[in-house]
């Protein structure tokens, strides 16, 4: 078998009090993770956290040093609880400027608005070194500083500037999957789960269960960067439940 190629990794920060309340259901981490794969970049691993400093500090220094990319949303916004940039700034260890570029584009998009008051100047404000992410919709930018990307928590905002990063970032062979369906339990597959797996080096299968029709079935998600690879633990796997009597359903249930 071919050695798999590299795999980039990516994790991802929601920043809000909102989040953790309830109060606010989060959209982004679902189209992040759709984004990255198109990218080819997993996200590993995610993390919600309040508006609090030394929180925000330990989970981007945790996150980036593990990660190729640190993605974050939420808390930077001009109000006094948006301290993601100061937070950010911190945890890299270096003091938060107003970027002039972005100080340009706020006067701009406020100039039939109010005008660039202080509070929104707080908008244009980046850790030392940053560069911006564009922002289509509001015109406050995003923030990039080395493999960290610190975006907004609208949801539709975050969109816009996660295609403005399209193809801009390093990323390995896409992630592939097939899903195969069957009505059967968990438990009656489990070892035939496994010992498929462990015979096709370089996939995972998820198991995914579900009660439908008045039975159980469940739906097993193989993935694999080699196509090849994929393909042939797919049809084994078929042919391990076809072998005990229970159908397959390429495609899932």
């Amino acid at each position: 078998m071919v050695e798999s190629p590299r795999i980039y990794t990516a994790a991802l920060i929601v920043i809000g009090d909102e989040i953790l309340s309830g109060r606010t259901q989060d959209k982004n981490i679902a189209q992040v993770a759709i984004w990255l794969g198109l990218q080819g970049i997993r996200l590993k691993e995610v993390r919600v956290v309040a508006d609090d400093t030394p929180a925000i500090v330990e989970a981007v220094n945790t996150l980036r040093a593990r990660n190729d990319y640190l993605f974050t949303t939420g808390g930077i916004g001009p109000t006094h609880d948006d301290i993601t940039v100061d937070a950010v700034a911190e945890a890299l260890g270096v003091s938060v400027v107003v970027h002039p570029e972005a100080r340009d584009i706020l006067t701009g998009y406020y100039e039939t608005r109010g005008g660039l008051t202080e509070t929104r100047l707080r908008m244009a404000r980046v850790p030392h070194g940053a560069a911006l992410i564009p922002n289509r919709y509001t015109g406050a930018p995003g923030i990039r500083y080395d493999n960290i990307f610190i975006m907004a928590g609208v949801p539709a905002i975050t969109a816009g500037m996660l295609d403005a990063l399209s193809g801009t970032l390093v990323g390995g062979s896409k992630l592939l999957s097939e899903t195969i369906g069957c009505w059967v339990q968990e438990s009656v597959v489990a070892e035939l789960l496994q010992v498929t797996e462990r015979a096709h080096p370089g996939t995972q299968i998820g198991s995914y269960p579900f009660w439908n029709e008045g039975r159980t079935g469940a739906n097993f998600v193989i993935r694999s960067v080699d196509p090849e690879v994929l393909a042939a633990c797919s049809r084994a796997l078929i042919a391990g439940l076809e072998a005990m009597g229970k159908p397959a359903i390429f495609g899932g249930i």
